[in-house]
């Protein structure tokens, strides 16, 4: 059992992501730090370009595959800006999103469904109005590497429009999608 886990639970996460073209630019960011810093945890895990909605915890996968298809048909593809490059301290670089209200929505959408299931756990930084939006670029950064990278995407870095195309289910460490599913327009 993982620390932190309750007995039994796994963790899962609900997440979006993007377009072809814009995944393609996240993930060449991704790969750049990598190269940059020697710290590949986001490229040997396999981790794509995605930004998390929701994290649980959870024994009932059936119960979040149930509430991913009434996601399909709630939720639509929609927009979000890149604006900014931050970081999590002491180790993950991100990239910002503004939280506009389309982002909003969703992630009150999500909420509303995951607090229908029994037996789950919602991390308290995935809340509607409580969270913080990020697009994780790099994981488990030495203070070194957290320097090499933000100097990396000072350079590279510029903001952009996304489309939100699809919504999944994965487990974490390492990384693992379960479902993706396409949103409707």
């Amino acid at each position: 059992m993982k620390a932190g886990l309750r007995a039994g639970c796994k963790m899962y996460l609900v997440s979006v992501y993007f377009d072809e073209k814009s995944s393609r630019v996240i993930s060449r960011y991704i790969e750049k730090i990598a190269d940059k810093t020697g710290n590949t945890f986001m490229t040997d895990n396999h981790v794509p370009p995605h930004l998390t909605i929701a994290s649980v915890e959870t024994k009932d996968e059936t119960g979040l595959m149930e509430k991913m298809n009434v996601l399909k048909e709630r939720l639509r593809k929609g927009k979000i800006q890149l604006v900014s490059v931050g970081a999590l301290f002491p180790y993950v670089l991100y990239i910002t999103p503004v939280l506009n209200q389309y982002l909003e929505q969703m992630a009150e959408e999500v909420h509303k469904q995951l607090t229908e299931l029994t037996d789950i756990k919602l991390s308290r930084y995935y809340q509607p109005m409580q969270w913080l939006p990020h697009l994780t670029v790099g994981k488990k950064l030495t203070k070194e590497q957290m320097r090499e990278a933000f100097s990396l995407m000072q350079e590279h870095f510029v903001p952009m429009e996304v489309s939100v195309t699809e919504i999944g289910l994965a487990k974490t460490n390492p990384h693992k999608d379960i479902v993706r599913i396409e949103l409707n327009e």
